[in-house]
């Protein structure tokens, strides 16, 4: 399965999304600590503009690197799985003697990988820059993390997973309707499902959700792959 995972980072350039993954990651980075340090998120009497709930380092980097890389995996996604099936480049991969299961699971499970390490790695690099500068500043939002705690990092890979496996329901849509665009705009409408605010009411602060999102989207991720034996290319 890692051939085949690495044969799909090499067919597909996965070294522009590496590149693209170092960018978001420099931009979170310095967006957290600009919030944090200098200022740009407070009212000109120099409180904190921030609604209740959302005045701590935390919820800034989840919220902006879960949705930065909602979008990423579903991007890849929809270049990786549905293009090559509009496309019809899939055909090709198909005279292999694999399995097409087997040949759908690995081009998801290379999105799946590449986006779970790279969004772990981003989100410890913006939680360093902002307690590096805790050391010597004042920040606006509260610190809320111990990066010297060891449920910090088992939370912190746990959002991952969550975050990383949303993007199979956005394939599966985009799948269903054979179309990329679908896809990535999926990505966008889970984006507003788990962060909008209806009213007072939001998904964002739960903790059962995004557990009731996570199974439903491996349960997509399951039927994308068994039903490729069945169906046609599009």
């Amino acid at each position: 399965m890692m051939k085949l995972v690495r044969l799909e980072w090499k067919k597909n350039h996965i070294r522009k999304y590496m590149l693209g993954a170092v960018i978001t990651a420099a931009a979170l980075c310095l967006f957290a600590y600009a919030l944090s340090f200098w200022g740009i998120a407070n009212d000109p009497d120099g409180t904190l503009d921030a609604v209740a709930g959302k005045d701590t380092v935390s919820s800034v980097v989840e919220l902006f690197s879960g949705m930065a890389y909602l979008i990423f995996a579903s991007v890849m996604c929809a270049s990786f799985v549905v293009s090559p099936y509009k496309n019809k480049t899939m055909n090709l991969m198909f005279v292999y003697p694999i399995k097409r299961q087997k040949i759908l699971a690995a081009e998801m499970l290379s999105v799946w990988l590449f986006n779970f390490a790279a969004l772990v790695l981003t989100k410890l690099a913006a939680y360093l820059c902002v307690y590096i500068g805790s050391g010597f500043m004042t920040s606006s939002f509260v610190v809320d993390f111990d990066m010297s705690s060891g449920f910090f990092y088992i939370q912190l890979v746990l959002k991952a997973v969550v975050i990383v496996s949303m993007s199979f329901l956005a394939l599966f849509i985009g799948m269903a309707v054979k179309s990329s665009k679908a896809c990535i705009v999926s990505s966008f409408l889970l984006i507003f499902l788990t962060q909008a605010n209806v009213g007072d009411f939001t998904m964002a602060g739960s903790a059962v959700f995004p557990a009731v999102l996570t199974v439903i989207s491996l349960a997509a991720a399951v039927l994308t792959v068994c039903r490729a034996e069945k169906k046609d290319l599009i």
